[in-house]
Parts: C-alpha cells; sequence; structure tokens
C-alpha cells in the first residue's frame, strides 16, 4: 500500500477535554473502537473500524484548549515544501512541519479565509486503512464565507483541477486530483451564525442515516441540518456533545440526478 496522491484527505483527527466521552460517543454512533492512548505522543488515540484505523482523539495540548474540532489532513509528499506553497499563497502555517516518530510528519494551517485543516507527509502511517464504506470517513467540504480565497489558495498549494456546480441556488465547487474528485467548496450563508468559524465539514459514512442521527441526539449531539436525500446519499450535519462539527451519510441511500459540473473559467 502507497500513501495517497499529493492533495488527497489521507486522516482525520480531533482534540477533546474529555477523551473518555468522545470515545464512548464515536463508539456507540459510529461503531468506533479504541487503541490505546500513546503517552509519548499526548495520548493521541486511534479509532477503527473493524479493526482498521479511521480517525484519531487526542486531549488537548496545554495551551490548546478550546472548542473540538475535526481536522482533516492532506497527503504530501513533502511536509515542508508544501508550508512553503501554505506561506506563499497567503496561508498561515499554525505548527511548523514536525516529525512523529517514524509514523510521518505533520503540519497544521489555515487558508486565506481562516480555514484550518492538516498536512501529513506519511512514514508508517499511510492513513485511513479504509474509506467509504460503514464507520470509516468518506467526504469532506471546506466551508467558508470567502470562497474567492479558498478556490485560488487550495489549487496552488495542491494540484487540484476546479469545477463548480451549475446551481444558482449554492455556490458550490469540487476540487479534483487526477480523475478523483476528492474535496468540495461551500459558501456560508447568512444561515451560519456570524460566530461559527469557516471550517472543513467531514463526513463519516453510515449505514442507516436516520438511525445514527437518533443515536447521536439520545447521546448528547446536536443536529444542525438534514437528514435530507440527495444524489450523493442520504445525510446530516450534526456536532457532538463537546462541539465538534461533522456529518454522516449513507451513500446507499440516494435520490435525484446528479448535478452538472463545469470547468471553473
Amino acid at each position: 500500500m502507497a500513501a495517497p496522491p499529493e492533495g488527497v484527505p489521507c486522516w482525520a483527527d480531533a482534540m477533546f477535554a474529555d477523551l473518555e466521552s468522545a470515545k464512548k460517543f464515536y463508539g456507540d454512533v459510529l461503531g468506533w473502537t479504541f487503541g490505546e492512548s500513546a503517552a509519548e505522543y499526548g495520548n493521541y488515540t486511534q479509532a477503527y473500524s473493524d479493526g482498521k484505523a479511521v480517525a484519531a482523539v487526542v486531549p488537548p495540548m496545554p495551551g490548546q484548549e478550546g472548542q473540538s474540532a475535526w481536522c482533516l489532513y492532506f497527503s504530501s509528499p513533502d511536509a515542508a515544501a508544501t508550508a512553503e506553497k501554505i506561506r506563499a499563497n497567503g496561508g498561515t502555517v499554525l505548527l511548523e512541519p514536525m516529525k512523529v516518530g517514524d509514523f510521518g510528519s505533520m503540519l497544521l494551517a489555515q487558508d486565506p479565509g481562516g480555514v484550518a485543516f492538516g498536512v501529513w507527509q506519511a512514514g508508517t502511517h499511510l492513513g485511513f486503512e479504509k474509506r467509504g464504506v460503514p464507520g470509516a470517513y468518506c467526504w469532506a467540504e471546506v466551508f467558508t464565507r470567502e470562497p474567492g480565497k479558498a478556490d485560488a489558495f487550495f489549487p496552488a498549494v495542491f494540484p487540484y483541477t476546479v469545477k463548480r456546480m451549475e446551481d444558482e441556488a449554492v455556490d458550490f465547487k469540487v476540487f479534483s486530483v487526477g480523475d478523483e474528485i476528492v474535496l468540495g467548496r461551500m459558501r456560508m450563508t447568512d444561515d451560519f451564525p456570524p460566530e461559527v468559524p469557516p471550517y472543513i465539514n467531514v463526513f463519516f459514512a453510515v449505514g442507516d442515516c436516520d438511525a445514527t442521527v437518533t443515536k447521536a441526539l439520545e447521546r448528547g449531539g446536536r443536529l444542525h441540518f438534514g437528514p435530507v436525500d440527495s444524489p450523493f446519499g442520504r445525510f446530516a450535519a450534526l456536532s457532538d456533545p463537546q462541539g465538534a462539527a461533522f456529518a454522516v451519510i449513507d451513500t446507499g441511500t440516494t435520490k435525484g440526478e446528479m448535478p452538472r459540473l463545469t470547468a471553473d473559467s
């Protein structure tokens, strides 16, 4: 198995002040099990679905306490070179490229509009061991109030081609690596309260969207949108009891025609 191509989402993790509660919530809602906490790496704890690594949770480092949030990592063959591209295109490197044992190297950054993300240069840890199936990462969308900045930044940092969705009701674009669509970009409307920062919404695949939403709400989660049918699957946007936003999607339940995509001019 090789590392994913440059720019492909390859890993997701989140910081939680109450790690045990987070493990209980996601264990119940997504069926995850958890490995041993790695004390030498700040109690970083991997999540597994059917024995395959799908994400991780970690307590905040001193000084990083705050709102819990999922962080999506993009694959890079050279984290240091990606950091330079981030700076050169108006982004901010929040955490300089850092080696994580033999597992690989990481950095944390923001685009010019404030969207936080990570970069992962694989060593022995290649990233998601499965994706697109229940219990695993499936899709992600950049939610931003400054779509022009995101549209210029991400294809300058990663080898993306860009297409826009032909729908006057929404400002939505997709970024592709080769022939594979790997990321969406959605303009945040006034429906989003001003205190909600721009973010990347991470979608996890589930077998039954409605049943998963019910479980999440019973365990203290909040529903922000849906469940709703789409050509891509039935999905809903949620947040967990500690405030981290995420989405769930049942890709086996689709409705409607796929939207047309046009190359970005």
